[in-house]
């Protein structure tokens, strides 16, 4: 691991490689309650805080991810009505895997079996939807290695760190369905959508 990450304390950094895994982080992100205010905490102050939300949450994977040997990758997906969700990712073998934090149960971990990022990006379209029960994912971003934010002292700052989500809107995101898809899409069911929001945190 290089120099930038030894911003964390010690006692920080222990806690962060005592996780071992991505299996060990999703379960420490799992543990950890879902908050609803509108922040942009770094991981060091989602540590201190023990809460997050989804941003919050892979930017939190992804340096923990880093802790332990991997580097720091988040993906962005774009939603239609709907909020944007983002993930942390990890390659083993050559197959892409995700951490993530989520309001919803199937939001969340990836195991290490997509063969490309869209395969993984897609793994999440049926269980992507909002409030209205419309399937809502459309599109998934390039990887961003947050090392690029490292002059920004993203891991450990006490100032948000809204320059990581003013990224996320710039760069170029793949669409994940042609041309009038959308439109035929159908509405999650009752069996679906009282599973995904078993242990929803609400205002």
């Amino acid at each position: 691991m290089n120099n930038s990450a030894i911003s964390f304390a010690p006692a920080e950094l222990r806690k962060l490689r005592s996780l071992k895994d991505p299996h060990g982080i999703q379960g420490f992100l799992d543990d950890m309650p879902y908050h609803l205010a509108d922040t942009a905490w770094s991981p060091c102050r989602v540590l201190r805080e023990n809460t997050a939300h989804c941003f919050e949450g892979a930017i939190f994977g992804a340096a923990a991810l880093r802790a332990n040997g991997f580097p720091p990758l988040i993906l962005d997906f774009e939603a239609e009505h709907d909020t944007d969700h983002v993930v942390a990712i990890y390659r083993m073998n050559g197959h892409w895997a995700a951490i993530a934090k989520s309001n919803f149960t199937g939001c969340r971990y990836r195991e290490p079996v997509y063969r490309s990022l869209r395969e993984l990006a897609m793994s999440y379209f049926n269980l992507y939807f909002n409030l209205r029960r419309e399937r809502t994912l459309r599109t998934f971003s390039r990887p961003v290695n947050l090392a690029r934010f490292d002059h920004l002292e993203w891991m450990t700052t006490e100032k948000p760190i809204w320059f990581i989500v003013d990224y996320l809107f710039e760069i170029y995101h793949y669409r994940l369905l042609l041309p009038g898809m959308a439109k035929r899409l159908h509405r999650v069911d009752e069996r679906l959508f009282r599973a995904e929001c078993a242990g929803r945190a609400e205002k």
